[in-house]
């Protein structure tokens, strides 16, 4: 199966269509984002924002993947094409019924019905990578079939190139942030995510990682009805967060808590850390009581001394010591620091850690829609690298913040009200890079995962 995911990477043909494809649908939209950077002007930038995602669109798969992750990076992206690449819908045509027998008779063999009960013609979703669809086993259960779009690892490496490409021309008319290392790291997530394989093997990491956690439902993989482009799974029900927005205040903080556990907790224990947080990903169950955490094709596995960094970036900040800061940054990897850029970046850290410095309950972002979440600190902070920039963002950096983000956010689409600190301060009990090693190692081996 690997030799075939090897050749079907390096599919010339596949890649030259890809890359021709895209590469026309972003030709206008490159020359706009050049030409209204160039000229200026607000209403100028909207409409080169609209162009670029209209082209992303156009190229479904793996590049419009890439635009929604970069839109919810709130101090990279000029923040009108954020707030336009943020509406872009990770909808692909879904394959038809005679494409899909095709399919899975290719990862099943030509007796793949024979194992189903029942199968739905018509994809429950479709997304950018693939589409899933439900059916029920011979014993009766039912299950969640998510079935790769052909093409794709040849799609991702096409797209890899066109990204340097268009991020590189950010930089230059830009200025504030060197990408170098955040393509690098979206890169390897995304051929990670084309691995249904190791998706198995991460949800049995998340089983394992919040076993004490019984609130949280991890889906059942099936292992002998999965490949390495197809994976089988529990079909699990529950309601959007948003069906909780109005809910008495005390239900509310308790999911928030719930969420802050499922999210947080494997981060400060393993270093491991669920990098899509689109509010999809989890469901609410029992009355509000319990929580489904979906889709682990995108799982960023950190060195033990990152996440040693989170926290002493946090003590730093609580303690208002500067040499701290500028030493956990040194730890996550920053590189050139001097004191300018340090208090460039203690703006964006003293809003992520925010809610975790005050002992008291309060929303996370006190008055803040969900959509202007990050942008006021993102605004000051790209304003200033401007002038005393580009600082090269730490490529283990982009998946940890799009996931605080994303959790912040979702607390703020809920209206919880927490103590965050103490919820800090509880997860922190017992905390050593020692600890969080050896816990990592055991976990990845049971789980059958290497970094």
């Amino acid at each position: 199966m690997a030799d075939d995911k090897d050749r079907e990477r390096n599919r010339f043909s596949a890649r030259l269509r890809r890359t021709a494809q895209v590469g026309s649908n972003l030709s206008g939209a490159g020359v706009a984002f050049a030409a209204n950077r160039f000229f200026g002007g607000d209403e100028r930038d909207e409409r080169a924002a609209r162009a670029l995602a209209s082209a992303l669109g156009k190229t479904k798969g793996p590049l419009m993947k890439v635009a929604q992750i970069l839109s919810t990076i709130p101090d990279f992206l000029p923040q009108e094409y954020a707030d336009e690449l943020s509406q872009l819908q990770a909808q692909a045509p879904p394959m038809g019924w005679a494409f899909v027998k095709r399919r899975m008779r290719a990862e099943l063999g030509p007796d793949w019905q024979d194992k189903f009960a029942s199968f739905g013609q018509e994809a429950a979703h479709a997304a950018s990578l693939g589409q899933v669809h439900r059916a029920t086993l011979p014993d009766g259960r039912e299950v969640a079939c998510k079935l790769q779009y052909p093409d794709m690892a040849s799609a991702v490496e096409s797209d890899v190139g066109q990204l340097k490409s268009l991020l590189g021309m950010f930089r230059r008319l830009d200025g504030s942030i060197d990408p170098e290392e955040i393509v690098v790291e979206i890169s390897d997530r995304l051929r990670e995510e084309l691995d249904y394989k190791r998706e198995r093997k991460a949800m049995n990491l998340y089983r394992h990682m919040l076993e004490e956690k019984d609130f949280v439902h991890i889906p059942q993989p099936v292992d002998e009805l999965s490949t390495d482009r197809l994976l089988t799974m529990e079909w699990v029900t529950g309601d959007p967060l948003t069906a909780w927005q109005d809910a008495p205040q005390e239900v509310r903080n308790g999911i928030a808590k719930r969420l802050y556990w499922t999210w947080w907790l494997p981060m400060l224990r393993y270093a491991v850390i669920h990098g899509d947080p689109h509010l999809g990903n989890y469901q609410v169950t029992d009355g509000g009581e319990g929580l489904n955490l979906l889709d682990f094709g995108c799982i960023r596995i950190f060195p033990p001394n990152f996440v040693g960094g989170v926290v002493d970036l946090y003590r730093a900040i609580r303690a208002d010591d500067f040499d701290a800061t500028y030493a956990a940054y040194e730890k996550w990897g920053f590189k050139n620091l001097n004191k300018d850029l340090v208090e460039i970046l203690n703006i964006w850290a003293k809003f992520i850690y925010g809610p975790l410095l005050e002992d008291r309950v309060r929303s996370v972002a006190d008055g803040v829609a969900p959509g202007e979440y990050g942008r006021k600190q993102a605004f000051e902070v790209r304003k200033r690298l401007k002038e005393a920039g580009p600082v090269t963002i730490p490529r283990e950096f982009v998946f940890m913040d799009r996931a605080a983000i994303g959790l912040g956010a979702a607390y703020i689409r809920l209206g919880a009200e927490v103590n965050y600190h103490r919820l800090f301060e509880e997860s922190l009990e017992g905390f050593s890079e020692d600890a969080v090693a050896a816990r990592q190692s055991e976990a990845l081996s049971k789980a059958g995962l290497t970094v």
